[in-house]
């Protein structure tokens, strides 16, 4: 499943492809990934061009000119493609955005995957995207001082609870957790109020870290980017690494339930 470092990824790849490109034709294969009825989608897009294209957790925002917004989330999966004037479209294709010099942009989904198409001027009443919580890669955003404010709200609740929950924080789920929680030390199930003032701070230094290190490499390895390639990011610590021992104490690393996902811990450093 796409998150934070992918989505990120292909947001900037968008934005450098498909700025100033002005739509042509909007094809719908499978009305049900849309917001709208396929008519209505297609009149807000057709003869919009491109603008700026950026993200927010696990989802990217295209701004097209004048005055509408396409909001794209991969779902559990998915794969989203740019294509050059005279390459053939996947057949497996949900959408697909076609552009007045013959390249084009489609979108594929294996599981609950979006495409959206909202007027700017509404774009804050959009339900799935305006609730969403801060920005982890923001520097301005997401502060020391916001995140432990955050954590004291939810302080009842599970400390990978609190980071998975979209409201709370943009774009972590259940595969980069794995390492973030490992990194600060934290056991999963640790009640955010039992979370030190020192821990916080190492956990928000973490959570950045270890964010920006996977787009860096272009996403996990097992996700393709705009242009159909992997990302580089493929070596875990305790994620994903049932069996094998910690590569800080050598401890063997479990998978336990953790609710209705499972996580994988060393025992010894995660308290």
């Amino acid at each position: 499943m796409p998150e934070l470092p992918e989505v990120a990824n292909l947001a900037r790849q968008m934005d450098r492809e498909l700025r100033g490109r002005r739509v042509a034709e909007v094809e719908v294969v499978q009305p049900k990934c849309l917001n709208v009825p396929p008519e209505q989608f297609g009149r807000l897009l057709v003869h919009t061009q491109g603008n700026h294209v950026t993200s927010r957790g696990k989802w990217i925002f295209m701004d097209l000119e004048p005055g509408a917004t396409l909001l794209l989330n991969l779902g559990m999966g998915g794969e989203a493609f740019f294509h050059r004037e005279g390459e053939s479209l996947p057949g497996n294709r949900q959408l697909a955005v076609l552009f007045e010099d013959g390249c084009a942009f489609s979108q594929h989904f294996w599981w609950f995957g979006y495409v959206h198409a909202v007027k700017t001027a509404d774009l804050a009443s959009h339900a799935m995207t305006s609730s969403l919580g801060l920005d982890p890669l923001d520097d301005g955003e997401f502060t020391v001082g916001t995140f432990e404010k955050l954590l004291e709200e939810k302080k009842r609740s599970a400390i990978k609870t609190v980071l998975m929950d979209q409201k709370n924080i943009a774009g972590i789920g259940n595969v980069y957790i794995q390492d973030i929680l490992f990194a600060a030390g934290l056991h999963p199930l640790r009640k955010a109020a039992d979370v030190t003032v020192s821990e916080r701070r190492v956990l928000s230094d973490v959570i950045r870290s270890q964010l920006r290190n996977a787009l860096q490499l272009g996403g996990l390895a097992y996700e393709k980017d705009l242009y159909n390639q992997p990302g580089c990011f493929k070596d875990f610590l305790v994620g994903y690494r049932e069996g094998k021992p910690c590569p800080v104490c050598g401890t063997v690393v479990q998978k336990i339930r953790t609710g209705s996902t499972a996580s994988f811990i060393c025992p010894h450093c995660q308290t």
